[in-house]
């Protein structure tokens, strides 16, 4: 059986967020979010933007999750990680879909997102369930400076 097929994609929980911080400290391009801004995340009745938070279970193990924000009927993946070792398996694939399903459920009609241009993998996956490029950014990271690229999809 893949991995993906093994992952059960669900809801982020205040318990997950030591595994959470411990995935993004892991991965140098990952978002360095701190906890309080996961937390805040998981608060659905208080958060604004509002946000659909994710984890993937592999084995009863949080290996990845995604995070993105709501406001109308616009949404914006903020942040999708995988570990390193389960990376290339499916698992950001289950995530990005689980979440689009959950979006589109929730009246969103369109979602963006940004992405360093370098990051083959990553925008590899975006365009295998949908997204388009629809601009860049030039400069906009730091540490390398390098473009973002811009992508959307209609739900």
């Amino acid at each position: 059986m893949s991995m993906a097929k093994a992952a059960r994609i669900r809801v982020m929980v205040e318990g997950d967020l030591d595994r959470v911080l411990e995935i993004a400290g892991g991965l140098e391009a990952a978002p360095q979010w701190g906890r309080a801004a996961y937390a805040a995340a998981l608060d659905a009745a208080v958060c604004s933007p509002r946000r659909v938070a994710l984890v993937a279970e592999v084995e009863g193990a949080v290996a990845g999750f995604a995070v993105a924000s709501v406001v109308g009927t616009d949404a914006e993946l903020e942040s999708i990680v995988v570990e390193a070792a389960a990376q290339g398996r499916g698992i950001g694939r289950a995530l990005m879909l689980e979440l689009i399903r959950r979006l589109k459920v929730a009246g969103v009609g369109e979602i963006g997102l940004e992405v360093r241009a370098s990051n083959a993998a990553a925008i590899g996956l975006y365009a295998g369930v949908g997204f388009g490029e629809v601009g860049r950014r030039r400069g906009y990271y730091r540490e390398p400076v390098e473009d973002a690229v811009l992508m959307g999809m209609e739900l």
